[in-house]
């Protein structure tokens, strides 16, 4: 099988588990599902970190039990808390990821690597779990950005990529690619616009932003693939590299996708 072809039937599985679990799973089996995939990725952050073994595997547990177990520990304060885990995510993609990448920080101390791998995950996760709760329709409208830009992206820069968006960070991404993204990206916002009676320049606008989130968070963990000398994060999945390579974007675009919404909530 081609590695093209490797992708895609990795992507249609993927899709065929999530989207049914995104629609009908009650909100205790999906809150196992997304720990799953908590600890999944924080294995790999772990390895990319150069973690020990045994070390690896307890960071990975330790963030899958606090992702299962924090909603029912905290009860009545779970909201807040879930509140400032989205607050602390804003201000690393919009703060220090962009410092980050610019400096070229490799951050090698393990209590750096662990920390970050918290503030990466975490929230994520609570958005995971936010979005859900609002309803499939959110959740999936909003994943679906960072989809439709990714697979956009991938085919427009392998068939027409030329300029190099960030050679010293991941020189498989091109300008070609992330215009392929936007170009799709604004057609997915049309066609909310006009079946969806949603309003179509605060929606682009939206839009737009998470495109440049879901850029930042793909680069962000390709930078740290760099520094650590690996090209994937694992191979859990064929084509695409593991679950952390899987969710790289996402990382980035959820956590504040659901700060835009809570900020919505609250003001009407």
């Amino acid at each position: 099988m081609t590695p093209l072809l490797s992708r895609i039937g990795t992507a249609l599985l993927l899709l065929a588990v999530f989207v049914p679990a995104a629609l009908w799973a009650p909100a205790w089996l999906w809150a196992i599902l997304m720990a799953g995939v908590v600890g999944l990725a924080a294995y790999e952050w772990a390895r990319l970190s150069h973690f020990p073994p045994l070390t690896a595997r307890a960071y990975a547990v330790l963030l899958a039990l606090c992702a299962l177990a924090l909603p029912y520990v905290l009860t009545a304060e779970w909201p807040l808390f879930q509140t400032v885990l989205i607050l602390l995510a804003i201000a690393f993609w919009l703060l220090v990821a962009p410092l980050w990448l610019l400096g070229r920080w490799q951050a090698p101390r393990a209590f750096v690597r662990a920390a970050i791998g918290v503030v990466v995950l975490l929230p994520t996760w609570a958005a995971l779990l936010y979005l859900q709760a609002r309803g499939p329709a959110v959740l999936l409208g909003v994943m679906a950005v960072v989809w439709i830009a990714d697979t956009a992206a991938y085919f427009s820069g392998r068939f027409f990529g030329r300029h190099k968006l960030a050679p010293a960070i991941s020189p498989g991404k091109t300008w070609e690619g992330v215009a392929g993204a936007f170009v799709a990206l604004t057609l997915y916002v049309s066609a909310l616009s006009l079946w969806g009676a949603l309003p179509f320049r605060p929606l682009f606008l939206m839009v737009s932003g998470l495109l440049y989130l879901s850029v930042l968070g793909d680069l962000f963990e390709s930078w740290i693939k760099r520094v650590s000398g690996m090209k994937d994060s694992g191979d859990t999945l064929p084509g695409h590299g593991g679950v952390l390579d899987r969710i790289d974007a996402l990382t980035s675009t959820l956590p504040i996708a659901t700060g835009m919404l809570m900020w919505l909530e609250r003001s009407t």
